[in-house]
Parts: C-alpha cells; sequence; structure tokens
C-alpha cells in the first residue's frame, strides 16, 4: 500500500483576495463555513474512504489560520513565512508529517475537488518511477469553458490549462486559455483541460523543489510546477473527463456566489 498525506497549503496574503483562506461560503442548508474548512473537508473525506492516507494536515505561517483550523479539529503543521508557493510550504511541511510514501498538495482555495481523483493520482505517481510530480486535468464541460473565456474576455486570471502529450507528459500549463484555437472549431471545449490545483509528490522531489531558485517561467505565469518542468523533472498528468460539476476555484470574490450555487446544487451544506 502506498501511504500518503494530504496537506492543504494555506496562506493570509493574496494580492487578488486578501485573507482568502477565511473567506465564508453558504452551504446548501445556509451553513457558513470558511474556504479552508471547506478544503479541510474535502480532504477528510478522502482520508475516510481510503485507508493509504494517514492524515490530513493545514500547512500554514499564519497564526490565525492555525487557530482557525484547530477550532474545527484540524492538524496543523507551521512553517516558515518564507515559503514562495504552496508546493515550497508542502516541502516545510515534510518534518512535521508522518512518514509517507507520497505527499498530497489540496489546494485550500478548491473545496470543489474531486475526492476520488486523489487516490487515481496516487496511483498514477506510483507506478511512473521517471516522474517526479503527477497532478490533475478534467476536460472541459460546456460551462467550465464558458468560465474560463468570460474570465479571458473581462481581464480576470481565472483557471489554468494545461497542454499534455500522448503519454499523459506534461507539456505546458498557463494561465491563458491554451492551446489556441481556430473560430471554426465546432466544439472548442474538448481540446482545453482545465488544470486542477492538485499535485502528488515524491519527498525527494519537494526537497530537491525546495533547492532550486524561482525558474523564470514560473515568475512569469505565477505557476509553481513549472519550477520541475524546466528543471528537467517529469510532470505526469491525469486527465479524466469532466465530473459532474465545474471544479472552479476561489481565485477572485467573483468567484464566491458560482462556488456557493455549486454547494447548493450538489446539497453540500
Amino acid at each position: 500500500m502506498t501511504r500518503y498525506a494530504l496537506v492543504i497549503p494555506a496562506r493570509y496574503a493574496s494580492t487578488r483576495f486578501p485573507g482568502k483562506p477565511l473567506a465564508p461560503l453558504r452551504g446548501a442548508a445556509g451553513t457558513v463555513r470558511t474556504l479552508i474548512e471547506r478544503s479541510w473537508r474535502a480532504g477528510l473525506a478522502v482520508q475516510e474512504a481510503d485507508p493509504a492516507c494517514v492524515g490530513v494536515y493545514v500547512a500554514t505561517d499564519d497564526a490565525r489560520i492555525a487557530d482557525h483550523v484547530r477550532s474545527f479539529g484540524g492538524q496543523v503543521v507551521m512553517t516558515s513565512p518564507d515559503c514562495r508557493n504552496g508546493t515550497e510550504r508542502c516541502a516545510a511541511a515534510l518534518a512535521g508529517l508522518p512518514d509517507v510514501d507520497i505527499v498530497v498538495n489540496l489546494q485550500g482555495d478548491a473545496p470543489l475537488t474531486p475526492a476520488h481523483l486523489i487516490p487515481d493520482l496516487v496511483a498514477a505517481l506510483a507506478m511512473r518511477g521517471d516522474a517526479a510530480m503527477a497532478t490533475a486535468a478534467l476536460r472541459c464541460s460546456d460551462s467550465t469553458y464558458r468560465h474560463l473565456a468570460q474570465d479571458a474576455a473581462e481581464g480576470r486570471v481565472g483557471g489554468t490549462c494545461a497542454v499534455v502529450a500522448g503519454d499523459g507528459r506534461a507539456l505546458y500549463f498557463s494561465k491563458r486559455m491554451i492551446p489556441f484555437i481556430p473560430e471554426t472549431e465546432v466544439a472548442p471545449q474538448e481540446a482545453v483541460l482545465l488544470h486542477l490545483g492538485l499535485y502528488a509528490y515524491r519527498p525527494e522531489a519537494l526537497r530537491w523543489y525546495a533547492a532550486q531558485p524561482v525558474s523564470p517561467l514560473e515568475r512569469l505565469e505565477g505557476l509553481e510546477q513549472l519550477r520541475f518542468l524546466e528543471g528537467m523533472a517529469p510532470v505526469q498528468v491525469v486527465v479524466h473527463d469532466p465530473v459532474g460539476w465545474d471544479c472552479i476555484e476561489l481565485n477572485n470574490p467573483q468567484d464566491t456566489p458560482v462556488i456557493e450555487a455549486i454547494l447548493a446544487a450538489r446539497g453540500i451544506d
């Protein structure tokens, strides 16, 4: 059995949405829970369903987030404020985790992440010995494609797109909609893969990553996974069909009503 831990990196500072982990989200029956609690609950559902998952941990450098997580029963690993992204924070959290084969980074702004994708991601990394890291992507539904296109048209940085080779190796990730799709394309959404903020790493790959400087494309795009690609560390992408709801991340305040509507439609309180 491949043992793994779920780590949810969380920071208070955010250019687009300060204090985002503590932002309230209303559920189907009207219960208000913070973003970080909803993300933790998503991780807890994985742990309850999969005996290979040994725990769910929130990694943060902020006392407000740590106190809040402890208030609802979550486990916290305190990390340095010098961590530049979630992957570095996962690396910093290694010392506070049990002995595991794989660490899974569950983004703290992605409470709609499908729980069943995580065991699949762990299995994919365990099978692909040359990959440093594995991540997930969804083929766009019509509504997800429209959401991405609207963000692009209105100048917002929304979801991230992945371009993947035939064997599942990541070729590139971008906050732009890629690849370019001609207007004559009948079903443009079929060419776009929505990257999910879900990563599985081997512990040694995390240590390698933390020792590297920020790479040029990582700095420009603001996408941490590009440091692996630029460092010639293969990234495996597990591509899934749409899951029946839009896996929207809380990137901007405008995303709040969209996520709340999906929680309501799925009956999640």
